[in-house]
């Protein structure tokens, strides 16, 4: 199991103690589905409740793509596309690009910016390749996910006729409501359900996040197998004292009411990159409201010891960091020996790489410390789909207990609507007329 070590959070055991009962209520109100935001609770027991003939549905229609696919674009925002990545990323070979050689498909992603230049040398890309479309939109008008499929539906069709672009068009959205929900049955696409009680930053354990993963050629099966052992490592009945998201969450909202605004998530791996991003939006989209809220950031080092490093030290100290820590990488690579020694290395030849890094790692952490920066550490045996599920289902449910200690609603984001009205009333989009008088008078 992946474990959370607090030792040197610079939080007291008795501090941790006096937060409990706040814990406790708070994950007894996620248990009993009597909190905030409780019609949003579907992921809490998902790993467990998972059939095996959903496993099968999802895993044809990877194969699917596999078989007809050399590129497999996920056009989806947010929640839609970032844990797929996260995961994607975190298994894959840092250079698939060059390395593929066909065994799976290359997975691009698309509809998570409005960047013209990006969906023009997206598209200028696809054109000599056989590529399909993973749709992930629960209402299909999502403006930066809509703008992508209406490119890559047409290219496809006209790239590989219409007969295969009904196969290789995947539709993951609403049971029976919305734009892209039309759009599929109206084509006749493959699609899956996103769940009405799943909001999108949880959603990596449904076919938003099981499809794309699939495809790419990983085992979902071990990651939901790591996401429901974790569960049970979280449940009710485990003390709070061994129940790492209590104990995450609690140590949070302790450093939080001090002063410590800013929370780092910190790899040594870049393969973790993704996993930091899904992590800053599954927390700052969950926490950030009612004028409250740690705002989330992150960092790959040892890369940005050498930039954001010198502020982390010696800046305002308003921070503190989660470290996650892969304790055994999949390969092995020894520093050489050099003859002449230009670079003064030759006291590490014969180490592993690994090793190096870990004694960054570790010098970083104390370093960190003695500046006055309190840090938490998850130790992640190996980089692979069991403890990867391990990881997203363990955030998931320390970001529940942790916001509702903060006492807000961790499964609404009433602020992320606010940009889209502005955008709409810009563009004269027909229903905004009003909103566009106004906003030009004040421009």
């Amino acid at each position: 199991m992946i474990k959370l070590d607090i030792k040197k959070a610079l939080v007291s055991a008795e501090e941790v103690a006096a937060i409990e009962s706040e814990v406790a209520a708070a994950q007894r109100a996620l248990e009993e589905g009597n909190c905030a935001g409780n019609d949003f609770l579907g992921w809490m027991h998902l790993p467990s409740s998972i059939t095996a003939e959903f496993m099968t549905q999802v895993q044809e229609c990877a194969q699917v793509l596999r078989e007809n696919c050399d590129t497999v674009v996920v056009a989806g925002i947010g929640g839609s596309y970032l844990g797929a990545r996260a995961v994607i990323e975190a298994l894959g070979n840092s250079f698939q690009w060059l390395t593929n050689k066909g065994e799976n498909p290359n997975i691009l992603f698309a509809g998570n910016n409005i960047g013209e230049d990006y969906l023009y040398e997206l598209t200028e890309y696809l054109r000599d390749k056989k590529f399909g479309v993973i749709n992930i939109s629960k209402s299909g008008t999502t403006t930066e996910t809509a703008l992508a499929f209406r490119l890559l539906k047409k290219q496809c069709e006209d790239q590989r006729g219409k007969d295969m672009a009904r196969r290789v068009i995947v539709a993951i959205t609403d049971a029976k409501r919305g734009a892209a929900r039309t759009t599929a049955d109206k084509e006749g696409y493959t699609s899956f359900v996103i769940p009405d009680n799943v909001g999108g930053r949880f959603s990596v354990l449904t076919p938003v996040g099981l499809l794309p993963i699939a495809v790419a050629g990983f085992d979902i099966a071990k990651l939901i197998q790591g996401a429901a052992d974790m569960e049970k490592a979280t449940s009710p009945e485990v003390p709070y004292a061994e129940n790492p998201c209590a104990q995450y969450a609690a140590v949070r909202n302790i450093l939080y009411r001090r002063g410590k605004k800013i929370e780092i998530m910190v790899n040594f791996q870049p393969k973790l990159h993704y996993m930091n991003e899904w992590w800053k939006q599954l927390y700052g989209e969950s926490e950030g409201k009612d004028g409250k809220g740690i705002f989330t950031a992150a960092v790959d080092f040892s890369t940005d010891l050498h930039s954001m490093g010198q502020w982390i030290q010696e800046g305002e100290r308003s921070i503190f960091e989660t470290v996650v820590s892969i304790e055994e990488p999949e390969h092995k690579l020894l520093v050489p020996s050099d003859e002449e020694n230009l670079d003064g290395l030759n006291f590490l030849a014969g180490k592993r790489v690994d090793e190096v890094n870990k004694m960054a790692e570790l010098g970083t952490q104390l370093a960190h410390v003695d500046g006055g920066v309190p840090n938490m550490r998850l130790v992640v045996p190996r980089l692979n789909e069991y403890y990867l599920g391990q990881m997203i289902y363990f955030f998931e449910k320390a970001c529940g207990i942790s916001g509702l200690v903060l006492q807000v609603n961790p499964f609404n984001q009433p602020g992320v609507e606010a940009y889209k009205k502005n955008m709409f009333a810009l563009l004269g989009k027909p229903g905004y007329e009003k909103e566009s008088e106004a906003i030009k008078a004040r421009l």
